[in-house]
């Protein structure tokens, strides 16, 4: 399956990648620890939908997104609020704001259901941009499998230094599972904390898109093709042109 993952280019990629996306796309139609698979596989779908919805454009344009009114184009199978928090983190990102994810979370959506769903956003938004910039189609959604979201909660999460209570490396216990690379990791490692698994198949898929966690701090080592100030140029700039204020 890995060989098969980006069909269609003559470019040399790096197998780590393929597989990566393999076993995301793998995690993504298994049940989560909130949502089944199936509704994993939907909000993967509703990704996609949101990229061409009328009423995120009209949002984007908006000098202040709190001034529209109207509904998102959606597939039909989330509630109102899922569709929100997807088509807002999608299309509108970097005016998000606490008081906007405490009206979501009011509609009825629990904490643990919010983290989840975002971070299938982030994971499909990763590879299907991967997939656009190679100029290949993008991965078919995969069929949901069977089972029970586990609703495991961390004992450590709380609300502190976020809009939704995370998980401080110092409040982890042995059985959230294994979450930071070390004991001072930063807070975009944190984000996803208070659901431990969408942490874990989130950074598998973004470390290799980016760099492995053990080589975060070692600026003077290059780990990929280009060099380690070129990466983070790169970087830089995608960040910058997102209006990622991390």
């Amino acid at each position: 399956m890995a060989a098969m993952a980006f069909t269609g280019t003559d470019l040399q990629l790096r197998g780590d990648l393929a597989e990566a996306h393999d076993k995301a796309w793998s995690a993504i139609a298994a049940p989560g620890t909130w949502l089944d698979g199936a509704r994993r596989v939907a909000v993967a779908a509703e990704v996609r939908l949101a990229r061409e919805c009328a009423h995120c454009a009209v949002i984007k344009a908006a000098l202040s997104p709190n001034a529209v009114r109207g509904v998102h184009d959606t597939l039909g199978a989330l509630s109102t609020a899922e569709a929100e928090l997807v088509h807002r983190v999608v299309a509108d990102p970097g005016r998000l704001s606490e008081r906007w994810a405490q009206s979501v979370l009011a509609q009825g959506l629990a904490e643990g259901e919010y983290v989840e769903i975002v971070g299938i956003v982030a994971m499909v938004m990763m590879m299907d941009a991967f997939c656009r910039a190679l100029g290949v189609p993008e991965r078919q959604l995969p069929a949901p499998r069977d089972g029970a979201p586990t609703r495991y909660t961390p004992p450590g999460a709380k609300k502190q230094a976020a809009w939704l209570p995370i998980v401080e490396p110092e409040d982890a216990v042995e059985a959230d599972g294994p979450m930071y690379p070390s004991p001072k990791a930063g807070y975009i490692y944190r984000a996803l904390s208070s659901v431990p698994q969408s942490l874990r198949d989130y950074w598998a898929l973004a470390s290799c898109h980016y760099l492995p966690s053990e080589a975060i701090y070692q600026f003077d080592r290059s780990v990929r093709a280009i060099s380690r100030p070129q990466t983070e140029v790169i970087a830089a700039r995608v960040s910058g042109l997102h209006q990622c204020v991390y």
